[in-house]
């Protein structure tokens, strides 16, 4: 418990936010609905199309659906469940809801799934969701990264599509310019989150790190990251930083919406970037292709639950809401709609590349990180994940502030992640 309760300002900053009161039976008609999707392009729609669902089929019940930054999300949603104040549909990242689970504020669906006779067999990725052999959630999305790329700016530039890391270092290169003559760069050969938390920032880093054959940990769960191919990972990420290859001071979001406007030449991300993408001044020439960083980065991606800490009443209307986004419609919607690949392998995915035309495409990254053993949650670093991640990226950032060299580097996070495994 000694990492969950902290940061008296982001409690004060939630309850500001929130503007809740103290859940009781007679506000049941209302459930809190708290993500930091709301307004992501694809999925915000389709978040938003299951709650008019939901909303429609319960009447004088609504879902009050409220953002808070991805940056803050963990600490926030922390704060509220232990404040005895948390939403009652609960939406986590895949590696942030062990802690939750652990601590007993995640619902068992086991006994929600048998009663409505719903199996889970052959759900991606819903192994990832049993936590002390529980159903602690019920998994969104198991992904595999694409790279998005403006053809105009490669063309300019004179380099093909890239399809390894030197290749895409020399694409990176050659298309980040200063294109006004006023000394600052305004076009970018990539783009990656440096500004935001960790959770994001190991996402988009473990593209370099994978790259180069390394990994966190082993299968075992062993702490594997004083290693030459750790080394290069890391080299390679310094290279695309320090040389100015990337904007700094950015959230995902943020980089997102520069690549969508035609300001950034290549984008690695998982599949929710295409809603974005077709918001953005540059979407009728913006393209996607496999990734030239493999195997791709992939795996879990977000969850959704429910509250333990709810009234049953609460708990049967929070249920009702997770077999909507659980029903056939919404998980082929799942891909026309969010441009992402559903979970369910009963999803009717036919004819969804006329709407989505990459999707075969999403298939192929999906299934080629799942080959490789590719997740964003290292075992043995499951409960500890967000420590971790904290710390890789300070030293990360350390580095690349006081120009360290990443054989040393990879030695400090080596023992700090063995420390933090340890207890």
């Amino acid at each position: 418990m000694k990492h969950l309760v902290k940061k008296a300002t982001t409690a004060a900053l939630v309850a500001s936010m929130l503007c809740t009161t103290a859940m009781t039976a007679v506000q049941a008609e209302t459930l809190r609905f708290i993500s930091w999707q709301t307004d992501d392009g694809g999925m915000g729609d389709w978040w938003r199309d299951a709650i008019a669902t939901f909303e429609a089929a319960h009447e004088g019940v609504k879902i009050e659906f409220t953002k808070v930054e991805r940056a803050s999300y963990a600490d926030s949603m922390t704060t509220l469940f232990a404040g005895g104040q948390p939403p009652h549909i609960v939406h986590l990242a895949s590696f942030e809801y062990q802690t939750f689970a652990e601590n007993g504020w995640m619902e068992n669906l086991d006994p929600w799934l048998k009663k409505d006779g719903i199996d889970m067999t052959g759900w991606a990725g819903q192994d990832t969701c049993r936590w002390n052999d529980e159903t602690a959630c019920i998994m969104l999305l198991y992904f595999g990264f694409m790279m998005a790329y403006n053809p105009d700016i490669l063309a300019e530039a004179g380099v093909e599509v890239p399809t390894n890391y030197e290749e895409f270092l020399a694409a990176a290169r050659a298309t980040t310019k200063d294109l006004n003559g006023d000394g600052i760069t305004d076009q970018f050969g990539t783009g990656h989150e440096t500004s935001g938390g960790a959770g994001q920032y190991l996402t988009e880093l473990l593209n370099y790190v994978l790259s180069a054959g390394a990994y966190w940990t082993n299968k075992e769960g062993k702490v594997t990251i004083d290693t030459p191919e750790m080394i290069e990972g890391l080299t390679r990420y310094k290279t695309i930083i320090k040389e100015g290859l990337s904007p700094v001071d950015m959230s995902a979001g943020d980089v997102r919406k520069l690549f969508a406007d035609g300001k950034i030449a290549m984008r690695l991300d998982g599949p929710w970037l295409y809603g974005t993408l077709k918001k953005g001044a540059a979407a009728d020439r913006l393209k996607i292709a496999f990734p030239a960083l493999t195997p791709p980065v992939g795996g879990s991606s977000n969850v959704l639950g429910m509250a333990s800490e709810i009234s049953d009443e609460q708990k049967q209307l929070v249920w009702d809401f997770i077999k909507v986004v659980m029903s056939p419609d919404f998980q082929r919607k799942y891909a026309t709609v969010a441009g992402n690949t559903p979970p369910s392998p009963k999803a009717d995915v036919s004819g969804v590349e006329e709407s989505v035309p990459h999707f075969p495409l999403l298939i192929k990254t999906q299934k080629a990180a799942a080959a490789a053993g590719v997740d964003r949650i290292p075992t043995g670093l499951e409960i500890q994940y967000g420590e971790f991640g904290k710390m890789v990226q300070e030293e990360v950032q350390r580095m690349l502030i006081q120009d360290l060299d990443p054989a040393d580097v990879v030695k400090t996070i080596q023992a700090k992640a063995e420390a933090i495994q340890a207890g």
